[in-house]
């Protein structure tokens, strides 16, 4: 071999190696749920989630995460433009580098959402649903809610679109959705309530996700925050960063990823940490603090 072809396949094994490691490389991202603009005072101001909202912004950007993942419920009313408007203002103001993502709660497109209530969603808001990958690891938002409700015709295309999504998942180390209302709390043989999606329809996804590896389920709606886990699944519901109605303050979860695997724990906003060591220690711990 020439020297030159050999300092040539040096470069390239430098380079490759450099792509891989940086793949490898751990990295957290931020999954905030519920800041209901409007909730607290019944829909007569907002001023109260403002506060709660800007001091969350201020952290995104300080703690700078790879990303944001809102799971819905981003308003009290959905007819509410000026609420709607607020949120914008203030999630305009999240860096650049930090993109967004964003999955409807029941209160932005109504406990029975309709073709043209979803329409109208996503001529404003954006799409329903999205579908990424970063750093070796997929990552799927839905509308949870037109599994919750009496929807089927939609409901069956979204599931057909998902059920397409993870088919069609390359070699990964973990694939994460995310949605509005967790399929269950505690246990995923739970009765039916409001918090949870119905046991048949639950059943329905719980073996979908099982079938194609899903590891995490990252949910909202609840208020507060709970976790269950269904054969390696993990289904994990987050207080929120507005009005919480449990123990924790408002705040929000900060999701470690590594190669080890996923660690998450929930943060109230007056307790956030300095910075975000990612060396985990202790893969699939989750902490509700």
């Amino acid at each position: 071999m020439s020297a030159r072809k050999y300092f040539s396949l040096l470069f390239m094994i430098f380079i490759f190696s450099g792509i891989t490691n940086a793949q490898r490389k751990p990295f957290f991202f931020i999954q905030m749920t519920d800041p209901q603009f409007g909730f607290i005072e019944a829909n007569k101001s907002f001023e109260k989630e403002t506060v709660l909202y800007q001091k969350a912004v201020d952290e995104v950007n300080r703690l700078n995460p790879d990303f944001v993942v809102i799971t819905g419920d981003i308003v009290n009313k959905a007819t509410d433009s000026i609420q709607w408007a607020e949120f914008k203002r203030l999630t305009s103001k999240i860096k650049p580098s930090i993109l967004v993502y964003i999955t409807p709660g029941n209160h932005d497109i109504s406990n029975n959402p309709t073709q043209q209530s979803i329409d109208e969603y996503k001529l404003s808001h954006g799409d329903d649903k999205f579908s990424f990958r970063h750093k070796k690891n997929m990552f799927i938002g839905f509308n949870s809610c037109l599994i919750k409700a009496d929807a089927p015709e939609l409901e069956q295309k979204q599931f057909e679109w998902l059920e397409n999504e993870l088919k069609n998942v390359k070699r990964s180390n973990n694939i994460v959705l995310f949605c509005h209302q967790p399929f269950f709390v505690d246990k995923p043989d739970e009765p039916e309530q409001y918090f949870n999606i119905g046991i048949e329809k639950r059943m329905k996804y719980l073996d979908l996700f099982v079938r194609n590896n899903v590891n995490y389920v990252f949910a909202g709606h609840l208020h507060r925050n709970a976790s269950g886990k269904y054969d390696n699944l993990n289904m994990i519901t987050t207080s929120a960063v507005g009005k919480p109605l449990g123990d924790a303050p408002s705040g929000f979860r900060i999701v470690i990823v590594s190669k080890q695997g996923i660690t998450s724990t929930y943060y109230g906003l007056d307790d956030m940490p300095e910075s975000i060591n990612l060396k985990l220690n202790n893969p699939n711990k989750i902490k509700h603090k």
